[in-house]
């Protein structure tokens, strides 16, 4: 006769583990079906709780002691100028609005997702743009519906400052460079009335669909580890690899992430940032160095900068530029991922 096993009593003192683990503050990982039966976790796409804690199967529970409150996502755009400081042609060769479009339809993809896995988040969107048709920028502002979104025009005729560039041989450069620098100054501006996170991006940068997730998670848990406020991008810049510099490998919510000490101007940071290191951050605005980003980089050597591997949005410049196109993504994916229809 087959005998049979009762898993009651199994049962019984599993659940009473559980409850012992759940009042401890412990995570536990069914290893049969890679369940959290303390968190009842059952979505094998997420482990990781917005605010409370960060689950990663290998290293277990990082408790979240820095939550996020809020994001401002502050998009530049400018769809009359196609490269600010050259006149080659961008990877797959259209008009800049095309750019500008589906950088639009990435962020707000990506902020819904977002909306989806931090519901209690406050996401808004600022638009500063200068220079942009009307008919470009009402299309724009379309791309945003479901979100506060604020939309600034700058008049590149009347500047409130003259900043000092130094193309001096070539005026059509020089002016586009100081357009720019204009809406550098009205983002900072803008960026001390946010919540709590900032994320500036420029008009050329397409988006994945989990990008300002994973970095939302990346933050909070990083945050929580190091104690202190920090730099995020979005992008994986080639040129980086191109220095034999030493660097440290964390792993976020889904991808890795490394220390670098450069950028460019596409970063996320917090409020707090902004306002310890605003003269630094504004002087980009006044003064054009040579590299422009001189000054972030200079702030990266004092604060931490994470970078993604692999990128979590791709920098749509020439094909042959090293600050373009991050490596081992699918960039035409991507770009027909977000294509205008």
């Amino acid at each position: 006769m087959k005998e049979i096993k009762s898993s009651k009593k199994t049962n019984v003192l599993k659940k009473l583990f559980i409850k012992i683990c759940r009042l401890s503050g412990f995570e536990l990982i069914d290893q049969s079906n890679l369940e959290f039966p303390v968190s009842q976790i059952r979505d094998k796409s997420q482990f990781s709780e917005p605010g409370k804690k960060s689950v990663s199967l290998g290293s277990g529970k990082t408790v979240i002691t820095r939550k996020v409150e809020g994001i401002d996502i502050i998009f530049k755009t400018c769809t009359s100028v196609q490269l600010v400081s050259q006149n080659k042609k961008r990877i797959f060769e259209k008009q800049k609005n095309e750019y500008t479009f589906r950088s639009a339809k990435s962020l707000h993809r990506s902020a819904l997702d977002l909306r989806e896995k931090f519901p209690k988040i406050d996401i808004n969107f600022t638009i500063i743009d200068i220079g942009s048709p009307k008919s470009d920028i009402s299309k724009l502002v379309s791309f945003f519906k479901g979100f506060n979104c604020e939309l600034i025009e700058l008049d590149s005729s009347n500047l409130k400052f003259e900043p000092k560039t130094i193309n001096k041989n070539n005026e059509k450069i020089e002016s586009n460079m100081a357009t720019t620098m204009a809406a550098i100054n009205e983002s900072l501006a803008r960026s001390k009335k946010s919540k709590d996170l900032v994320y500036f991006v420029e008009d050329d940068y397409i988006h994945r669909l989990d990008s300002l997730s994973e970095m939302i998670f990346t933050y909070e848990k990083f945050s929580s580890i190091f104690k202190k406020e920090l730099f995020l991008l979005s992008t994986d810049y080639p040129y980086l690899y191109k220095k034999f510099d030493s660097t440290n490998i964390l792993f976020g919510e889904k991808c890795h992430w490394r220390t670098v000490k450069e950028s460019l101007l596409t970063f996320l940071t917090s409020k707090k940032m902004i306002l310890k290191y605003f003269e630094k951050l504004d002087e980009m605005s006044k003064i054009e160095n040579n590299p422009f980003e001189k000054n972030l980089h200079e702030i990266y050597e004092e604060e931490l900068c994470f970078s993604p591997m692999p990128s979590l949005s791709i920098h749509c410049t020439n094909v042959n530029s090293i600050f373009g196109l991050s490596p081992n993504i699918d960039i035409k994916k991507l770009w027909k991922e977000n294509e205008d229809l």
